[in-house]
């Protein structure tokens, strides 16, 4: 293979195909991204698609427009804005991450890998996307597109994860001084839209000539997989305590642990065999169950209704809490109003 051909065929197809995403700088337009829009969105990106982060990114970016606002933004601000994009120990990473470049950088991020990495919730892939995308460094930007580009691209016989150091080092040839950034996200865009997971649209692909998954007849095939371990699941309970103006009790959550820092409603622990009792005495009625799947386990959380009062509870409108509640306490107390 012709690593410089391949490079070639695939810049020229991302200046006329580039994705228009609200962070980017499209090729040809000189100048170069905002570090701390690119970083925001990686951050975004970790752990959901494109489509889903774009309306939160604009949010952010309109709420705190500088990586200074964000410092300087109250932690329940953000973590109810980051509500929906889940693993909420990323938003607290994000949070003490700006507040460093703040604190440590003079409001300036650094614009090396080795400097990127001392940013807290910044690992390889983040530091390397940055310095790359931001700053025009030769980095090897490596994620889950990239790593289906190159395990088809070479026909790489190895099963991920196990395939990952041989797929970093594939990608790793291709990285030069010229254009690193446009490099990092043709890649990302080649896996996005053409070299799909599945149904990959090989008769548009620019380095089609070179792909030797294509040569063997199932590119799709590629990367291989190590069969996944099946997801545990636990149970749970959520008490929905109304006072007598319609008000939920919610309480805050250890800064420390799932869903840590945020609001949230009374719940019991999450466990196979959950302790089942009341935070108050009450007249509690069951109203239903809801599911929910987190990253690492599912959920089935039952839940319980009931009017009461008190001072050791945060009282907060319905519509407000709905609003700010993370994805599985919103769940919760749509139930409970169905009841």
């Amino acid at each position: 293979m012709k690593v410089a051909d391949v490079r070639s065929a695939l810049l020229d197809w991302y200046d006329a195909h580039a994705r228009a995403l609200p962070w980017r700088t499209p090729p040809g337009a000189g100048g170069r991204p905002d570090p701390y829009r690119v970083w925001l969105s990686e951050v975004m990106l970790q752990q959901t698609t494109t489509a889903h982060a774009a309306p939160y990114f604009a949010a952010f970016t309109s709420r705190w427009p500088t990586v200074a606002d964000l410092a300087a933004a109250a932690d329940g601000d953000v973590m109810a804005a980051w509500a929906g994009l889940g693993y909420y120990a990323r938003a607290r990473n994000m949070l003490a991450g700006a507040r460093a470049v703040v604190r440590d950088h003079g409001g300036v991020f650094p614009d090396t890998e080795a400097a990127l990495l001392t940013l807290r919730g910044v690992g390889a892939y983040t530091a390397a996307a940055v310095a790359a995308i931001a700053f025009g460094r030769a980095a090897n930007v490596v994620d889950g597109n990239v790593e289906r580009v190159m395990a088809r691209l070479f026909a790489v016989e190895t099963a991920v994860p196990a395939a990952r150091p041989e797929l970093k080092r594939l990608a790793a040839m291709f990285v030069t001084d010229n254009r690193p950034g446009d490099w990092a996200q043709a890649l990302m865009d080649l896996g996005a839209t053409v070299c799909r997971p599945k149904s990959p649209l090989c008769n548009h692909c620019p380095v089609a000539f070179a792909c030797e998954g294509l040569k063997t007849g199932a590119p799709e095939r590629y990367p291989l997989k190590t069969k996944k371990a099946e997801r545990p699941h636990r149970r749970g309970v959520a008490w929905v305590l109304r006072d007598n103006y319609d008000r939920v009790a919610l309480v805050r959550r250890p800064d420390k642990g799932l869903l840590g820092g945020m609001l949230g409603l009374p719940t019991s622990d999450w466990s196979e065999a959950p302790d089942a009792t009341p935070p108050v005495a009450a007249d509690w009625q069951d109203a239903g169950a809801v599911e929910h799947v987190f990253t690492h386990f599912s959920l089935t959380l039952t839940v319980r209704v009931a009017r009461g009062a008190g001072d050791d509870w945060i009282w907060t409108e319905e519509a407000e809490a709905l609003a700010g509640l993370p994805t599985v306490f919103a769940k919760a107390l749509i139930s409970s109003s169905r009841s």
